[in-house]
């Protein structure tokens, strides 16, 4: 409570005082795996802190499950009964219907200057921010230490050298070599995070539109169906049954010797005694020179008109102290650059950093087009298929890109 006390003391001065007599409703996503550190325990300190230096606001705060909080949402807005605020997955349908606010009616010049510039960027649609960046992730490939040691290899810096790993794991007997989660939970990152080493990504780095079935990316897939998948070295579940939270089970359990895996799994690991490693994404010639960048938005609805309110809540939410506190709780990436300065010199932040020396070099979904929930329901639903036995790379990525365009048109 000390530090977010101070905090809110020190972002307190000049705010409302007892003469706006408002209640903002705030629904905000779980990102806690147990009752004991719940999101909402987190808000709950937040809320108290902030109510004591502003008595005229109350702060409603309802936390849903990640499984939930979009629909509830959704469901809330359908009914025109949108909350003021809502922390969740996506952002764009909303700003495209003309339902947000946009940041900079809300937030103070220095908290819109200290997010993070690819963070801040990814927030806008036509060049207009709405989507205000609450939490973040990157991507490395986490490898078990003991398995590794044992079959005598090193972390893989090339896609040619982790088939190989893959193939002494194999012969040591490992359940799964390279665990491939391309299952319906979120296949979407483990294959953003592949494109991405091929040289290729969803969309084009020059017109932004879908870029799906280009060149790289139907090279990235074949190297995938022939010398990963059709080598017998993803194990025994098919990648396109396989979704990431078993994947990330299995290696907590021992029975992994590689898989891309974000700041969550140190946790899950460690608990389990898993000593494990850490290393860039390996690329097609060397280390991949983009990373996948993963953000969840804050966003504010327009219906209730309490802009001022909002944005001077919001204002303390992005606090450096409070920020810090809760991607320490969570084993998140802060979004503003000054937290983001702090964690990388802090001791206690150190098993963090490869993540965060990530973070400059990441590319995020294309969060900022309102074709991309459709888009990438659709990239769940069929690429597993391009591993399969029989499936064709180069004719399911043509689908994905066929579909894609025409969600986009639509836009």
């Amino acid at each position: 409570m000390s530090a977010l006390g101070l905090a809110a003391a020190l972002g307190g001065c000049g705010l409302t005082g007892g003469s706006d007599e408002v209640t903002l409703k705030l629904v905000a996503a779980d990102y806690g795996n147990s009752e004991s550190n719940s999101s909402r325990k987190y808000w709950d300190k937040l809320v108290k802190a902030y109510e004591a230096e502003h008595p005229g606001v109350r702060i409603d705060v309802t936390v849903y499950s990640w499984s939930d909080v979009d629909a509830k949402v959704k469901e809330m807005v359908d009914a025109g009964k949108a909350p003021d605020m809502a922390q969740i997955g996506a952002y764009a349908d909303y700003a495209a219907e003309g339902l947000l606010y946009e940041a900079d009616e809300l937030l103070s010049i220095p908290v819109q200057a200290d997010f993070v510039s690819q963070f801040a960027d990814a927030g806008q649609v036509k060049s207009v921010q709405y989507g205000i960046p609450f939490a973040s992730s990157t991507r490395l490939l986490f490898y078990n230490k003991a398995l590794f040691e044992k079959a005598g290899i090193t972390p893989p810096k090339t896609w040619k050298e982790l088939a190989a790993d893959a193939e002494t794991l194999k012969a040591e007997g490992v359940k799964y070599p390279y665990a491939l989660p391309l299952g319906p939970e979120e296949a979407q990152a483990e294959t953003m995070q592949w494109l991405l080493s091929g040289g290729g990504g969803y969309t084009d780095s020059t017109i932004g539109s879908y870029s799906i079935d280009s060149a790289e990316n139907v090279a990235t897939f074949n190297w995938l169906k022939n010398d990963l998948v059709g080598k017998g070295l993803t194990g025994p579940v098919a990648p396109g049954e396989l979704n990431r939270a078993d994947a990330f089970s299995a290696f907590a359990d021992g029975d992994v010797g590689m898989l891309n895996g974000h700041p969550s799994l140190m946790q899950m690991a460690a608990k389990k005694g898993v000593k494990f490693g850490m290393v860039p994404m390996p690329g097609a010639q060397g280390p991949s020179k983009v990373s996948m960048g993963v953000a969840d938005w804050m966003m504010a609805f327009k219906e209730n008109g309490h802009a001022d309110q909002v944005g001077e809540f919001l204002d303390f939410v992005y606090d450096k102290q409070n920020v810090l506190d809760f991607s320490r709780e969570y084993d998140l990436l802060p979004v503003t650059n000054s937290a983001s300065t702090e964690m990388a010199a802090a001791k206690e932040d150190a098993d963090l950093k490869p993540f965060l020396e990530q973070l400059p070099l990441s590319e995020l979904y294309p969060v900022g087009q309102t074709s991309w929930a459709a888009v990438s329901a659709d990239i769940k639903k069929r690429i597993g298929g391009t591993v399969a036995a029989g499936g064709s790379p180069s004719a399911i990525l043509g689908q994905l890109q066929t579909e894609a365009t025409r969600a986009e048109n639509a836009e």
